[in-house]
């Protein structure tokens, strides 16, 4: 065997050009596109951050970057209630600390599961220990977490917020919050009028629920896309075919003399078909 190299067996024509081989460089990984790859490319059971609020479904993780500790919202399963939880300074496996948006929960009771009525921006957070207790606010902003049955109360409407922290206005229009009482300590409520420090979480989903969200959301654009096109060719049919003006067809005067001078030579029918050839003939044109 030669052991010259083996020439291409591919065909060229004379003159013309040889395209070089692009070589694929950082920054065509850049913008959303590489976002969305490396999402896929994720565990499913990987926490990340939803980008609108019908991502948020599913196992959720709450916690507010408060200081000196951040906390998140737990449920006890003992008093039925939802507490604020300080979170330990987690280490790495070389003994870095965790940075906040790392963070991942520990304990199942650092997990609550978000459920909503088909294409409503409304969800529900209930417990995801014990029997499942789910999360609501008085109109006098006390949150509590008892109740068995979902109602008003127990709505919440999710606010993505520009820098991806995520605020939970409930039925009252109010914003549940982290708030300091007397002796330091703090307490959840839920009757702040406005979005500040204190109204402002980070929220963690699962991939796989993340990436069901966006499946359903090209399902229903295919949809509409599907109902728009079926209007419109509706639309355009009805204007070639349908009979307007109380039944009567609406026909040029050049159309008319025509019919009349077809019926007096006997031909009607003949060229009530030529008719709706070229109407036929215009459309598509």
């Amino acid at each position: 065997m030669s052991a010259d190299k083996v020439r291409s067996t591919k065909l060229k024509f004379k003159g013309e050009k040889t395209k070089k081989k692009r070589k694929r460089e950082a920054a065509d990984d850049a913008g959303p596109s590489r976002s969305k790859r490396k999402e896929d490319d994720l565990d499913p059971e990987t926490w990340v951050l939803p980008e609108n609020p019908m991502e948020i479904r599913g196992p959720t993780f709450i916690f507010h970057p408060s200081d000196p500790s951040p906390i998140s919202l737990n449920f006890n399963s003992t008093t039925n209630r939802a507490v604020l939880h300080a979170l330990d300074k987690d280490k790495s496996e070389d003994d870095e600390e965790i940075t906040l948006l790392d963070r991942t929960p520990t304990d199942v009771a650092q997990v609550w599961v978000t459920t909503r009525v088909a294409g409503s921006p409304t969800i529900n957070l209930r417990s995801g220990t014990g029997e499942g207790k789910f999360l609501s606010c008085d109109a006098h902003g006390i949150v509590s977490a008892d109740r068995d049955a979902r109602g008003p109360q127990e709505e919440w409407t999710p606010v993505i917020l520009p820098d991806g922290m995520v605020a939970l206005m409930n039925i009252y229009e109010k914003y549940l919050s982290v708030d300091e009482v007397a002796g330091g300590s703090l307490q959840l409520r839920g009757d702040s009028e406005n979005v500040g420090f204190g109204e402002r979480f980070w929220v963690k989903v699962q991939n796989k629920y993340k990436k069901e969200a966006h499946e359903e959301e090209k399902k229903k654009n295919l949809k509409e896309g599907d109902s728009l096109d079926s209007k419109i060719d509706e639309a355009g049919t009805n204007r070639v075919y349908q009979a307007w003006g109380a039944g009567r067809s609406l026909v040029s005067a050049e159309d008319k003399k025509d019919l009349k001078r077809a019926r007096k030579e006997g031909r009607l029918q003949e060229a009530l078909l030529d008719r709706r050839a070229k109407l036929k003939s215009d459309r598509f044109c």
